[in-house]
This record gives structure tokens, C-alpha cells and sequence, in this order.
């Protein structure tokens, strides 16, 4: 990938004026990108300090429809959740022009993507989400899940006519019970009681670690990239989360002593209500549902200019085909299975 809009030094050096980040010591643009054109800009205050930060150009999304995802960022790190903090001029703003584009800065986080996690990443990951979600239930602004069951509804139709015959039977009938489920009071409940702001897309590559005391170590250092945030239920960032973070990439098998850490940790913080520990198998397979959908709308019916590469959806058909085939339940602290009669009850 490439940096799709040039900023030269004149140009950086005027937002950090504006800023009064101090001055432009290096600029240098982030091959990674897919989406958005990011500089890292290293500055140098007034004490001799180096200071790091990341600056993004945002390609696609319009200047109306940043201020949520950038005051979440906000708020989340003014609440100590290891986040990038947008930083704003005297007058509060956070967003700005450069190049013609609409553009922010923001802290850089310290460290890599761990992207072969063990338990210990996913007890940090999944301990760091549930303090994500309690820090933002009093997030002021309000934005649906824009890849919620309503847009699978909307781009299904249109993606049917691409898919062989086993393909558009599955994907007609997770969505026919992802309407059910949706439809149940339990859901309800969840959706009135048990949500937020939700990151959305957490995957391996949206988290950083770096170094930590003794090998295999690492610690988190933050979450980034929040630009499909949403408010949806918090079951179903968890959901996201297992569906990445503990399954074999090859298979898409879920590998339950991970999943069990990862949950685990999370209910360290914030635990799972009963009705969130019977819906989990069913909010997995939406997980799943919704980034085969997604990878399939891309792949087929990519927008006009796309940046984006299109990944390969065949992967999460088969995490959705597994998490059907094999239904995994978290277990909460009594070790029982919430729903199961007595008879059924697993043991911790």
C-alpha cells in the first residue's frame, strides 16, 4: 500500500504551529495504510523533548462524519483507556484541513502488532476491552453500529447473485436467525442495558504491545484504529474479539482455553450478565456473519476509486460454519452454563 496524499514538511509544520506540538523534527508516511494516508511526525518542544505522534488524512469518510469517532478517541483516553488521544487548538477542535483532506493528530502508542497472540495477550485484550466499554457509557454522542444486521439486511440481495448454491443457503439462513435473535427479549435487554460505544473491528492488527519485563512478556500499550465505531451491544465487540484474537486463522476453529482466558479477564472487570453468557454463541456467529458479509460486498461490489484491498471472505465463512457447527458457551464463575438444565451443567 501506499501514502495516497502527499503532505510536505510546510504543510505538517503549519498544523503543529496551530497546535503548538513544537517543531517538525521528522515526517514520514506509514505504508500500512488501506484506507486513510498516516505520517508518523516526530516533534521537538521547546525543552528538548522528542514527542511522536501520528498524523491521518482521512480518504474516505467526509468531515461530517469524523466528530464521532475522533471525540470517542477522546473521551476513552481522558478516562485512561490506552487509546490515541486526538489533540485539539485552543478553541477545542479536533479536527482539521490538511492537503485538502480532513485530518487529525493524534498520540502514537509504543510498540507492534502481536499478530501470533497467546492467553497472556488475550487476558490484557480482553481486560482493556471491558474497561473500554464502562469508560464510554457516558459518551455523550450517539452513532448505530453502521455494520449492523439493518446493512447486512441492505447489501445481502445484492451479494446473492456472486455465491454458489451452499453459499447463499447459508447466508439466507444466518440471516433469517440473526432476525430472530434480534427480535427476542433477551436481545432487548442487552441492546437497553448491556451497550455502548463498541470499537467494532478489534483485531490483532488494531492492538499494540511492546516490550515487557522477562521474554513473552509484552504489554499493551493501546487500541487504535476506531473508524467503524458504533453503538451496539458490548456482546457483540466480545464476540469480535474471539472470532480474531482466539482462533486458528487456518481453520477458523475457536480454541476454547484461549476464549476461555480472554473471557475470563474481561469478566475480571465487567461480568457477563446471564443473558449475555446464553446469547454468546448466537452474537458469535454474527460476529462472523457480519465480516463475511463485509469481505463479500468488497470483494464483488467495491466502491468507485476504492483504496481498499479487498481481504478474502472465505475465511470467515469458515468461522461461520464452525461457530454454527460447535456452539461455545463461556463459562461464568459457578462453572455452570447458563439456560443448560442441571443435568447438562458443565463443571469449572
Amino acid at each position: 500500500m501506499a501514502v495516497f496524499t502527499e503532505v510536505s514538511p510546510t504543510q505538517a509544520q503549519a498544523l503543529l504551529d496551530h497546535l503548538q506540538l513544537g517543531a517538525l523534527s521528522s515526517l514520514r508516511g506509514i505504508g500500512a495504510g488501506i484506507e486513510n494516508t498516516n505520517y508518523f511526525v516526530d516533534c521537538t518542544r521547546a525543552d528538548g523533548h522528542l514527542h511522536r505522534y501520528v498524523l491521518t488524512l482521512f480518504e474516505r469518510l467526509t468531515a461530517g462524519q469524523l466528530p464521532f469517532y475522533l471525540r470517542l478517541m477522546q473521551h476513552l483516553a481522558q478516562r485512561g483507556v490506552p487509546v490515541p488521544e486526538p489533540h485539539a487548538d485552543a478553541t477545542g477542535e479536533i479536527l482539521f484541513e490538511v492537503a485538502g483532506k480532513p485530518a487529525a493528530i493524534v498520540d502514537r502508542l509504543h510498540g507492534g502488532h502481536q499478530l501470533a497472540p497467546d492467553a497472556f495477550h488475550c487476558q490484557q485484550v480482553g481486560a482493556t476491552l471491558a474497561r473500554m466499554h464502562l469508560a464510554g457509557r457516558d459518551f455523550g454522542m450517539h452513532q448505530p453500529n453502521l455494520r449492523g444486521l439493518a446493512w447486512w439486511q441492505q447489501v445481502s440481495p445484492q451479494i446473492l447473485p456472486f455465491l454458489d448454491r451452499p453459499q447463499a443457503e447459508l447466508l439466507q439462513s444466518e440471516l433469517a436467525y440473526q432476525q430472530h435473535v434480534a427480535a427476542s427479549a433477551e436481545f432487548a435487554h442487552l441492546q437497553a442495558e448491556l451497550s455502548g460505544p463498541i470499537h467494532a473491528d478489534l483485531f490483532r492488527d488494531n492492538v499494540m504491545f511492546e516490550p515487557g519485563e522477562g521474554p513473552g512478556r509484552e504489554r499493551l500499550t493501546g487500541f487504535f484504529d476506531f473508524y467503524f465505531a458504533g453503538c451496539d451491544t458490548w456482546l457483540f465487540d466480545l464476540a469480535v474479539c474471539l472470532n480474531d484474537w482466539c482462533i486458528d486463522l487456518t481453520t477458523g476453529v475457536l480454541i476454547e482455553e484461549r476464549a476461555a482466558v480472554f473471557v475470563g479477564a474481561y469478566e475480571s472487570v465487567r461480568p457477563l450478565s446471564g443473558a449475555e453468557h446464553r446469547l454468546l454463541p448466537a452474537l458469535l456467529r454474527a460476529a462472523a456473519l457480519r465480516f463475511w458479509v463485509s469481505r463479500l460486498f468488497d470483494l464483488h461490489l467495491p466502491r468507485e476509486a476504492s483504496l481498499l484491498k479487498p481481504h478474502d471472505p472465505r475465511h470467515f465463512e469458515r468461522v461461520l460454519r464452525e461457530r454454527i457447527a460447535a456452539p461455545w458457551h463461556a463459562l461464568p464463575a459457578d462453572g455452570r452454563v447458563p439456560g443448560r438444565e442441571a443435568s447438562d451443567e458443565v463443571q469449572a
